[in-house]
């Protein structure tokens, strides 16, 4: 049994065997006393003996997750399951939480089956409150099916939809199912993965699992169950409960029985209340169907063994002496003292560890302080230490000994991915524009098979001026991109050969050439510099980094380690850190700051406004309180006097971290040994900020950070100018922000500020105009009287916008009503609704950062964008909204600035003179044309320097043209768009493997490949072959070959005209020609009795060989 050596410890325990023996003689029973993760530990010595079927319901779902995460580190998990609610709001139009409905399901399945011998089930009141479809209902609901099974394949089809599934191109979340040939995809309700089931006629031949993000399949199953929607058509004939259900032999664990029943009551009030207000009440199933009452509840309890582990009777039958916890302040010694004064009273003393990090990180500190004290932590996730005085067992947990916040784990494999949502998203669509790089812009019209010397081909249909079109080959996407302007505003359009779109984009080219010239100056000039090499971590850095009081998520570990690497060379640091809105980005700047002072370094964070200058000054002070740092923050705010003394001590060396706004740029300003800048939102600072920031850069450490970065900030890390480290790894259970888009609605609004305000949270409003701000904050205050409301605004006086933020982060206020400044770095955990006014007035990483100042805790939290009638919006706007409301998952700040690129128009913020060829082009073909001159410099003035180009790859792009039927036929794959997609896919790869990984996908999602598919991958492989020849264009028509080898005259090209020569004199029917080209000497090639790619293919590798 997993950690059995922790539980094994209450082998002796005379309270244990008494309460084992009392639960045998089937007595209901009562405990009171078990703090902390006591429970857990009694709970799961139970299981451990009994083996039975245990039910355990908390008040809150809080507090039976933290539960869930305790047992799951002490007993096997297979066997343990979470029943959860399936609604948050059963009277409103809010879609129901697929995960949750699927946990029930999964449990359902399971209770119904013949397969249950033990099993824990843990819940809370509001997921028990809600009934059930019994379980003739729940067979009817279901299919079985089995690898050999005979069954109609239209017939499957049919079933899945009378059954209420959706079908889809993808299936992406539980309800979905998918059609392709002789393939069906479907996500039951029942099941954590999707299942792929292969057909052989009207037979089941195959049953595999897929992933939901890469769409391949993994695992084999002889036979699956499909479950549908439990939800749907739940009516009095129909309906059960979950206490109808579990076995009569199963034991329930309850809190207490009067406190669960009087929360079970007032629930179901609550729930009459919105029926009774909810519009289309037809549409919802009444209370008394959806509920249980809790006198049914209190009857079918009655037929169970029941405990109540926090009883609140005076009379328990069992009365436990455990203490939770004591708090250390983090104070070591003291802690050493504790746990030498329990070794020497007899007790047994456990110190768990969260991870095997934070066991590394408190061993070294003990080894450090103590080397004669001797303890080894280990790990064991639980959620409260406690000291058991009965049998004299102490567990301490690593969170609780340095005040970390320690959250409970959903444990889950289903996660619902937004990847192919945004690659549908970022596909071509019907009407969208693109830039031809050889012929300027067009707009797609789609896919479509054209006759090409009387064989069928695929191409992309192109409109150019005066409905000239193009038919672009499936063997040229390398040549198209997506346009993306300036404001969504409609590109100009050239007539087909017109001369304009040849200059433009040779004056784009020399331009671009100069910035290129530029960025790589840059970066050269700062790794030929030598900058200052910081020590390994010390001590005290290993406690900071212990102390941090979240778990690191995977990316902060990897981040944190890219810091240090940069840090302890010998180069310049300049690293930019892009992470959504909440992830972490300030402890890592935290870490960073304090390993420089550790080396006797000065830190400045810059920061662009005044109100995250002082949230900043504050989150630093209290991480680094412990520590021997000076920390002061400089911003408009100071007075004269203040800001002169903050002055002279940074010029004296006496601040060693100094906060502020574009002060710190200040010419009074000289560091005494300047070690590191941390810039904190650099987008949001003006030019001449930024040109005194281009001085600083050559040799001191910089490090960036950004939730949306600049795209020329972006752009300079994929070219390797700067570095680059994401974080897109939300901190654990930190849930989706609810994005909405609503009206000014007066009843809405009260309903939502209720509903934060009731469960303990605070509202932010934003109104982005003074003027009638003091109007909007009365209104809120007549929609709810009984809320505190404060204002908030840039002609507040600095003082008393300070003092008037501090209350509201000390929950002094309900409602803050402000304008942007509450923009960045505002961090009110306890704030969790957001209202936005007006938000199509907003750019969109300015919506992306008002939204992320909530949902900074484990609560749930709601964005609602408040918008005129879509109609009466400008097409700018209905994009912005529509892509903030679409990207509402964690991690989506860096698709964010992605989107904003495409809106708004890289030009801006590209530069100023490279604002209208950007506009001219769109934003990929530019990106191209600079990747291009960016490779050329390094080839030609710059060749002497050793660059990172991991992130710009140089694929070769062979033109390939042919009458040969080389496609993915409509019968293979029906959806244009999948279709396009893999011809985009396929068009990239560079490499065999990633060929054959292609080939092995198109297997696994789509079937057998006709042989059409296959030569079009084949064609791939000729087109590498011919670019190691030299050959940059093939023509395969009537049975020839024809290969132009580029630049005779180059070393490597007559290389492979000697090998070309060789060949001929085998072949006698090889014919040359040479032909100038843009000055440029060619050598053609043709070769006759080329039928097919298998026959050109061999004929190269011959060359190749000779």
């Amino acid at each position: 049994m997993k950690n059995k050596f922790f539980l094994d410890q209450y082998n002796e325990s005379s309270i244990f065997d008494s309460l084992r023996k009392t639960i045998a003689k089937n007595q209901n029973i009562s405990l009171k006393g078990l703090i902390g993760s006591s429970l857990s530990f009694y709970f799961s010595k139970l299981i451990e003996n009994f083996s039975l079927q245990n039910f355990i319901v908390f008040k809150t779902k809080e507090e039976s997750l933290y539960f869930l995460n305790d047992i799951e580190s002490l007993l096997p998990k297979d066997k343990i399951f979470f029943f959860p609610e399936s609604k948050k709001d059963f009277y409103s139009a809010n879609k129901t939480n697929s995960y949750d409905l699927l946990q029930r399901t999964e449990l359902l399945d399971f209770l119904n089956s013949k397969n249950k011998q033990s099993y824990i089930v843990v819940t809370y009141v509001k997921a028990i409150c809600e009934n059930l479809i019994d379980k003739k209902e729940f067979i009817k609901r279901s299919i079985e099916l089995n690898i050999n099974q005979s069954i109609s394949f239209e017939g499957l089809n049919e079933e899945l939809f009378d059954l209420d599934f959706r079908r889809e191109d993808f299936v992406m979340e539980p309800g979905e199912f998918a059609v392709r040939g002789g393939i069906i995809d479907i996500f039951p309700f029942s099941s954590q993965v999707p299942y792929r089931i292969e057909f052989f006629g009207d037979e089941i031949s195959r049953i595999r699992s897929f992933d939901i993000e890469s769409q391949r399949s993994d695992k084999n199953y002889e036979s699956i169950k499909i479950v549908s929607n439990i939800l749907i058509n739940l009516d009095k004939e129909n309906i059960s409960n979950i206490f109808q259900i579990i076995e009569k032999n199963c034991l329930i664990f309850l809190e207490d029985i009067e406190i669960v029943s009087d929360e079970l009551s007032n629930f179901l009030d609550s729930q009459k209340v919105y029926f009774s207000k909810a519009q289309k009440k037809e549409n919802y199933v009444k209370p008394e169907i959806q509920f249980i009452h809790v006198n049914v509840f209190l009857k079918a309890i009655n037929n169970f063994k029941v405990i109540e582990f926090d009883s609140k009777k005076s009379n328990s039958d069992f009365r436990f002496n455990i203490l939770p916890q004591p708090s250390f302040n983090r104070n070591f010694d003291l802690f050493i003292l504790e746990i030498k004064k329990r070794i020497n009273d007899g007790f047994r003393v456990n110190l768990c560890c969260t991870n095997i990090q934070q066991q590394k990180r408190l061993k070294q500190i003990l080894t450090d302080l103590n080397s004669d004290f001797i303890i080894d932590p280990l790990i064991l996730a639980v959620s409260k230490g406690f000291i058991d005085n009965d049998e004299k067992i102490v567990f301490y947990t690593d969170h609780e000994l340095f005040e970390r916040y320690h959250k409970f784990k959903l444990r889950r494999r289903y996660k619902n991915h937004l990847s192919i949502a945004l690659k549908q998203i970022n596909n071509l669509k019907k009407g969208d524009y693109v830039t031809h790089i050889d012929h300027g812009i067009g707009k797609y019209i789609g896919l479509e098979k054209i006759d090409v010397d009387g064989n069928m081909q695929e191409s992309i249909k192109l409109i150019y001026g005066d409905r000239d079109i193009l038919y672009l080959s499936i063997h040229s996407l390398h040549k198209i991109s997506k346009y993306s302007g300036k404001d969504g505003k409609n590109p100009k359009i050239y007539k087909l050969g017109s001369k304009a779109w040849a200059l433009l984009k040779q004056k784009t080219k020399k331009n671009v050439k100069k910035i290129a010239y530029d960025l790589i100056k840059v970066y050269a000039e700062r790794k030929q510099k030598k900058g200052f090499k910081y020590d390994e971590d010390s001590y005290l850095q290993n406690e900071l980094e212990a102390s941090f009081i979240y778990e690191d998520t995977e990316d902060q570990n990897r981040v944190t380690l890219d810091i240090k690497k940069d840090m302890e060379s010998d180069q310049p640091m300049d690293r930019l850190i892009c992470g959504d809105v909440g992830f972490g980005k300030t402890e890592l700047a935290i870490r960073a700051a304090f390993k420089a002072v550790d080396n006797n370094k000065q830190v400045a964070v810059l920061v662009p406004t005044t109100i995250l200058a002082f949230q900043h000054f504050k989150t630093f002070s209290s991480r680094l309180k412990e520590f021997p740092v000076s920390v002061n923050y400089l911003n408009r705010f100071k007075t004269n006097k203040e800001k002169e003394e903050i002055i002279n001590n940074i010029n004296s060396g006496n601040i060693d971290i100094i906060i502020g706004t574009h002060q710190l740029v200040n010419n009074k300003i000289a560091f005494k040994d300047l070690g590191l800048l941390i810039i904190d939102e650099e987008q949001k600072f003006g030019v001449n900020v930024k040109d005194k920031l281009k001085s600083l850069r050559k040799n001191i450490d910089i490090l960036t950070l950004s939730a949306t970065p600049i795209p020329r900030t972006l752009q300079f890390s994929l070219m390797s100018a700067r570095d680059l480290s994401l974080i897109t790894t939300p901190p654990p259970n930190r849930y989706p922000i609810k994005t909405s888009v609503i009206r000014f609605d007066k009843e809405m609004l009260t309903k939502a500020i209720r509903y934060e305000i009731e469960r303990g949270g605070q509202v932010f409003f934003v109104n982005n105009k003074i003027q009638n701000i003091e109007e909007i904050a009365s209104l809120l205050k007549g929609l709810v009287p009984e809320s505190k409301i404060a204002v908030a605004h840039g002609r507040i006086t600095g003082k008393k916008l300070e003092s008037l933020m501090i209350r509201f982060i000390n929950n002094k206020f309900d409602i803050l009503v402000s304008t942007t400044i509450i923009e960045s770095g505002l961090d009110v955990p306890n704030a969790n609704t957001i209202f936005i006014n007006n938000a199509n007035n907003f750019g969109l990483s300015d919506l992306h950062q008002m939204r992320g100042r909530v949902g900074r805790s484990n609560k749930k939290a709601f964005c609602y964008l408040i918008t005129p009638e879509f109609n009466k919006m400008s097409d700018e706007a209905k994009k912005r909204i529509t892509a903030l409301e679409y990207y509402s998952d964690l991690g989506s700040g860096f698709n964010i600035a992605m989107k904003d690129l495409e809106i708004r128009g890289a030009g801006d913020l590209l530069g100023g003179e490279q604002s209208g060829f950007i506009n001219e082009m769109g934003f990929e073909t530019y990106q191209k044309i600079l990747d291009e001159a960016i490779n050329e410099l390094r080839d030609t003035e710059f060749n002497d320097i050793e660059f990172n180009i991991d992130n710009i790859k140089s694929v070769a792009k062979v033109i390939f043209e042919t009458d040969l039927n080389l496609m993915f036929p409509n019968y293979y794959i029906n959806s244009n768009s999948e279709r396009l997609d893999l011809y985009t896919r396929l068009s990239k790869i560079s490499n065999q493997l990633d060929l054959t990984n292609f080939e092995n996908e198109l297997i696994d999602r789509f079937g057998k490949i006709p042989i059409e598919s296959i030569n079009l991958l084949k064609s791939i492989k000729l087109r590498w072959l011919a670019d190691t020849l030299s050959i940059d264009k093939i023509i395969m028509k009537k049975g020839y070959m024809i290969c132009h080898i580029k630049n005779i005259m180059s070393s490597k090209a007559s290389i492979n005209v000697q090998m070309f020569l060789a060949y001929s004199t085998i072949n006698k029917n090889i014919s040359f020609r040479e032909k100038k080209v843009e000055n440029v000497s060619k050598l053609i090639l043709r070769i006759p009795n080329i039928k097919n790619v298998e026959s050109a293919l061999e004929v190269l590798k011959n060359i190749r060989s000779n």
